[in-house]
């Protein structure tokens, strides 16, 4: 018999850690909330027949944000056979509200008490059993992060599933809610018990989704239930609810949780934030911070010993080797093969120069993201959303905007869709607007290959560093714009749990930097290998045949557009080209330059990283150190690639805010590097 489970909780409760142990799936875990911004779906390890979807975390089932009513809906309109409700054993007392509100479906429910290992180390004591028997579902205590107590959880689901076992009908209101409960539920006739108690809760509450599907007769008389039930609740009915929820919530728990005696200690959490987020020094410290995540990617003397490359330059060393061994082999294969000069040129100067362009970049990236990974998983990227709510505030966003910004730094697409957790319209289309000017790990090749061909007797940390802290300072000035002179209206309140610190399991981590390469290597087979044989093919043809580069199909194009970017700096068709190939794939800018202008990507270009050597005269003949920092400036601000745009175009649901965006974006990235080049010019 197939089982579908449904794993909910509140956000950063431990829910995809559970998901991924269970299911054996690869999902990214972030010590933060939102990291789930829809339904996951997977199959139980040790039983195909059971399906377990990962609901996005929700602290409530009010439809008050895109990630609870996904939630909800699954839970009430899908009726999973039975619901896992991750609970964070360390803030039991939140956790449960949710726990009560799943209790009112009337669904089968196991809770997983998780956090078990951070529970025992303050002290602290659950008994579980009595939770149980109060409630009337089964309490599993776990600690997702080490896989302990997960194998009891599933057979405590199974069991639950198979026996339709429901949740007790726990006594939470009082006698003036419950008769106000009574009334409604006898104008619910045509709904089942089950349905006619919960549907008649959320219309005591005020839901609107609820209140719409019913007839107008019905609104009117519910209408009159609640005002008389308002007289007995202070006027606030949805209020009243909540609060004696909290009540019977602080009730049950006060023989079920027994505190240490200690009290509230000052723990290692209590004491970094002390600094982290001190209002003088918490942007400080995290512009430093990420100053040393790049140093550790790019820097040619790592931590300040001369000759020691960084990780990501040492990585990047290794992959250069063996992509040059790689293409020597295929090379002297077709050669020995008597392979013509045109299919040689094509597999050679096209397919293996293009993708191994970006291929060399590759580490960088890699090791720039496990780094990236660390700092989310340990709780520290939540604290600096936090200390950004004071900035956005100014902005007319608030902290929250933050989040999908930060998830950005790795890839435009689920970050647009993160964008979906914001509670008002205006803040979810400013913030789609501005997201794709940080920098995903696509554009990063971008910088490392200007950084290593053009900024190789200067800092190229510093190079890279300030391109990243350039998206984001013009994101923070588009934002300001945008509220002042495009939206109207109030900025969001902003409430977000700031987790424990943790350190980061190993597992996590490479779970990160195996999606990052997983990503790439779907694009070099599917997207930059195509976009590496068509560009060949249009660099080397037209209407008479094989030609010169330079009157080739490719050439035609680039010199019929290079006006537009002239006064950029970049006037060269080639330039021109890039920036059109990009809007494919940000990687294919590398590509195209690696077949555009040959030798990107081998040994010369981690030479010159590595060595602080010159490299690749032919870019040198077309960027100055000017123009190609207005050239990485614009293609990290302009239109962002097409997968991207599709993203943008879902959550804005219409083409003419999509529009909207691609033009503002466009815009202020000529503008940029429009006054980038200017002043450039000017000063150097």
């Amino acid at each position: 018999m197939s089982i579908n489970i449904a794993l909910a909780g509140n956000p950063n409760s431990g829910k995809t850690t559970v998901f991924n142990e269970i299911t054996g799936s690869k999902q990214h875990v972030g010590n933060w909330p939102g990291v789930t911004v829809d339904k996951k779906e997977g199959t139980y390890k040790k039983d195909r027949d059971v399906k377990v979807l990962d609901l996005p975390g929700t602290y409530s089932l009010s439809p008050y944000s895109a990630e609870e009513i996904i939630a909800r809906d699954f839970i009430v309109n899908e009726k999973p056979d039975v619901v896992i409700n991750i609970v964070d054993g360390t803030s039991i007392e939140r956790n449960l509200y949710l726990t009560l509100q799943i209790i009112e479906t009337q669904i089968p429910l196991v809770i997983a008490i998780n956090m078990m290992d951070e529970v025992e180390a303050k002290g602290d004591t659950i008994d579980f059993n009595k939770l149980s028997e109060i409630l009337g579902v089964l309490v599993v205590p776990i600690v997702a992060r080490k896989a302990k107590g997960l194998n009891h959880l599933m057979e405590a689901a199974i069991e639950t599933a198979r026996n339709k076992k429901k949740p007790n009908n726990v006594q939470v209101f009082d006698k003036n809610i419950d008769s106000a409960l009574l009334k409604v539920e006898q104008l619910l006739e045509d709904k089942s018990p089950d349905e006619r108690r919960w549907k008649a809760i959320k219309l005591i509450e005020g839901d609107e989704v609820i209140t719409n599907g019913l007839s107008d007769d019905t609104i009117k008389q519910v209408n009159i239930i609640v005002k008389e039930a308002e007289k007995e609740a202070d006027g606030d009915t949805e209020a009243k609810i909540a609060d004696l929820r909290y009540k019977y919530i602080s009730k049950i728990l006060k023989g079920i949780v027994k505190k240490s005696e200690k009290g509230h200690v000052s723990n290692k959490s209590d004491k970094l934030d002390k600094i982290l987020t001190n209002r003088f020094l918490a942007l400080p410290i995290f512009a430093m911070i990420m100053y040393l995540l790049f140093a550790a990617t790019f820097s040619e003397n790592f931590l300040l010993i001369k000759g020691l490359p960084s990780p990501g330059i040492w990585l990047a060393g290794l992959v250069e080797e063996g992509w040059g061994a790689l293409t020597g082999g295929i090379e002297s294969i077709l050669s020995n093969a008597g392979a013509s000069d045109w299919i040689l040129s094509l597999v050679i100067d096209g397919v293996m120069e293009g993708i191994g362009a970006v291929a060399g970049f590759l580490p960088l990236v890699l090791v720039l993201f496990l780094l990236l990974s660390f700092l989310e998983d340990s709780g520290y990227m939540a604290r600096v959303a936090f200390v950004m709510d004071r900035l956005f505030r100014h902005l007319g966003l608030s902290g929250k905007s933050f989040i999908p910004l930060l998830m950005g730094f790795g890839c435009s697409v689920p970050a647009l869709m993160a964008s979906r957790t914001l509670e008002s319209d205006k803040d979810r289309k400013i913030t789609m607007m501005i997201t794709p000017f940080m920098s995903c790990g696509a554009k990063l090749p971008i910088y490392a290959m200007f950084a290593a061909t053009l900024f190789a007797g200067s800092n190229k940390t510093i190079i890279v560093f300030s391109i990243y802290m350039l998206g984001l300072v013009i994101a923070i000035i588009s934002a300001l714009l945008l509220n002042k002179f495009a939206f109207k209206g109030e900025t969001s309140n902003f409430i977000m749990e700031l987790p424990q610190y943790r350190i980061p399991t190993g597992k996590s981590i490479l779970i990160h930097g195996w999606d990052k390469v997983k990503g790439f290597a779907i694009k070099a087979g599917t997207i930059i290998f195509v976009s590496t044989v068509l560009i060949w093919l249009l660099s080397n043809f037209n209407f008479t045949g094989m030609v010169d580069m330079e009157d080739s199909f490719l050439a035609s194009i680039g010199n019929a557009i290079k006006f537009i970017f002239a006064p950029l700096g970049f006037a060269d068709w080639r330039a021109s080209v890039g920036v059109v190939t990009g809007w494919i794939a940000k990687e294919n800018i590398v590509a195209t330059f690696g077949q555009l202008f040959g030798g990107i990507g081998d040994e010369a270009t981690i030479e010159a990283i590595s060595s602080g050597a010159q490299a690749l005269p032919e870019i040198r003949d077309v960027f100055t150190q000017v123009s190609a920092y207005s050239y990485m400036a614009f293609n990290l601000l302009c239109m962002p690639c097409f997968a991207a745009v599709g993203a943008m175009k879902r959550e804005m649901v219409s083409w003419k805010w999509t529009l909207k965006a691609i033009s503002f974006q466009m815009v202020v990235a000529y503008i940029v590097a429009l006054i980038i080049n200017t002043l450039g010019n000017l000063i150097f």
